[in-house]
């Protein structure tokens, strides 16, 4: 094992996988700077170029940029008060005040450095992870993998926050689109209306620009405002690194505990850090939460990078994508020629102890590279949404027609993106319909081979009855977890 980890890590440092890496961290870091893109935007404009990439190459693009999307997404909270993503909501509490108090570079270099603290943890975690998920991953067969699909998607009302019933009917769709073009077991087509660029099905990469990208340019062109109102950044950074080491058992527990929650398909994002926030709110003496206490930072902070380790676990052992995000990474692994699920602990280890690599080596270099380039990215986030937008539209489309280089795919991106468009207005969750979309073809697959080799006796085995547990307990815990993390931003929100 250790061996085969000292092989990945000669394969990520080589010098043209290395340059890959640093173009995912400086795309990750300049979405985590625009509010409310994320990591699915991120992915989703970077997934169309990867065609053709070895696959070391092309994971250290895609995780490069996954790493370091919560690193560069604390700009925002704390120079403007607005969260960068979901997952920087927490942030703002302290890490605004602190700002308004003349200390917005104390904050700044408390959350990067606990930032790259979490998410060292976070894969280290992942990599702890690989030899006990071994022998549980190859024991399981077509009926525990459709489960595990089910699994997968029964996460699609978790990740509709307080609307479960939205999250269903976005998951339903993304089904059918994903069922559109080839069967993946007969010799049939579906929904392809005599349209050739149909016969093949939505392009994943179209299906995630136009459904994420497309609608957030819109609504940032249509408010017309810059991200922040100041370059200038105040206090001393030294000074954010040393709380963040003095308070580094608080930095620790809140790592692991957001590897933990990571685990858990269809929380994580906008969940991990109010839990954090909240339990380090409750432990933490003489606290002064939602007044600029700079431990409010380093909670969140550490938690949002670890969970991406965690939420690696069931995205790459058993093919269960707990975001958008990792549903566009499964989604990169298919396009390398990979397959999510045992292949990833035997044939293919080296390509996932690679990605922990990578989530290691972008986590430490993403932290620097924020703390010598802020007075740089403080200024990128002054320029006017009339000029950043049309130049990120050009990269969408050209990103959307390198799928198949077909003008169905502008077409596509364009209604996909429209559909994006209203479901954000109607406040309706879009990574439900992505999640639908990338289970589909697997989740029929295993069914149609667990019922043609087994009939309905599959049903009766004790791995099943099992997962079906596994799915109840998980979603009487989300839900419950949903309501605690909703209680401890209610909570903040009123001592602010």
């Amino acid at each position: 094992m250790f061996q085969a980890a000292a092989d990945a890590l000669m394969m990520v440092a080589d010098p043209v996988r290395l340059a890959f890496m640093f173009l995912g961290i400086g795309v990750g870091l300049i979405i985590g700077l625009l509010p409310g893109l994320g990591g699915t935007v991120g992915m989703s404009i970077l997934l169309p170029f990867i065609f053709g990439m070895d696959p070391y190459t092309g994971m250290a693009l895609l995780i490069g940029m996954a790493a370091v999307v919560h690193t560069g997404d604390t700009f925002p909270s704390v120079l403007l008060g607005i969260p960068g993503s979901s997952g920087s909501q927490a942030t703002i509490m302290d890490g605004y005040p602190l700002a308004k108090k003349g200390k917005a570079a104390t904050a700044l270099s408390a959350a990067f450095f606990s930032s790259m603290v979490g998410g060292v943890i976070g894969a280290f975690v992942l990599f702890l992870a690989i030899p006990i998920a071994r022998p549980l991953v190859l024991a399981f067969g077509s009926p525990e993998l459709f489960m595990m699909s089910m699994l997968g998607l029964s996460m699609v009302g978790i990740l509709a926050g307080n609307s479960p019933i939205k999250g269903v009917t976005v998951g339903i769709i993304g089904l059918l689109i994903g069922s559109i073009g080839a069967a993946p077991a007969v010799p049939e087509y579906r929904y392809v209306f005599d349209n050739i660029y149909l016969y093949d099905g939505i392009p994943l990469a179209v299906l995630a620009l136009g459904l994420f990208a497309f609608p957030e340019m819109v609504d940032l062109l249509a408010k017309n405002n810059s991200i922040s109102r100041t370059a200038e950044l105040k206090g001393s950074w030294l000074d954010g690194i040393k709380a963040s080491i003095k308070n580094k058992w608080l930095l620790l527990r809140s790592s692991v505990l957001g590897s933990l929650i990571g685990f858990i398909p269809g929380l994580g994002g906008s969940v991990v850090d109010w839990i954090t926030y909240g339990v380090a709110k409750s432990t933490v003496r003489n606290n002064e939460f939602g007044k600029g206490d700079i431990r409010g930072v380093i909670a969140p902070e550490g938690a949002n990078n670890a969970k991406e380790g965690g939420a690696l676990i069931p995205a790459l052992l058993f093919s269960i994508p707990g975001s958008g995000t990792t549903a566009m990474l499964l989604g990169g692994i298919i396009l390398l020629g990979f397959q999510a699920g045992p292949t990833m602990v035997t044939t293919n280890l080296p390509i996932t102890l690679s990605i922990i690599w990578t989530l290691v080596l972008a986590n430490i270099f993403g932290a620097i590279a924020c703390i010598f380039l802020s007075k740089y990215i403080a200024k990128l986030s002054m320029i006017p949404a009339t000029k950043l937008v049309p130049f990120l539209l050009i990269i969408l489309v050209i990103g959307a027609y390198q799928s198949t280089r077909s003008f169905g795919d502008l077409v596509a991106f364009i209604v996909i993106g429209l559909l994006g468009w209203v479901l954000k207005r109607l406040d309706w969750p879009r990574a439900p319909l992505l999640i639908g979309f990338v289970l589909s073809l697997s989740a029929e697959r295993y069914l149609w081979i667990s019922m043609s080799r087994y009939g309905f006796e599959w049903l009766q085995r004790p791995s099943v009855i099992i997962l079906v547990i596994v799915i109840l307990i998980l979603l009487a815990g989300g839900i419950f977890l949903n309501r605690t993390s909703k209680k401890s931003q209610e909570s903040g929100g009123i001592t602010s």
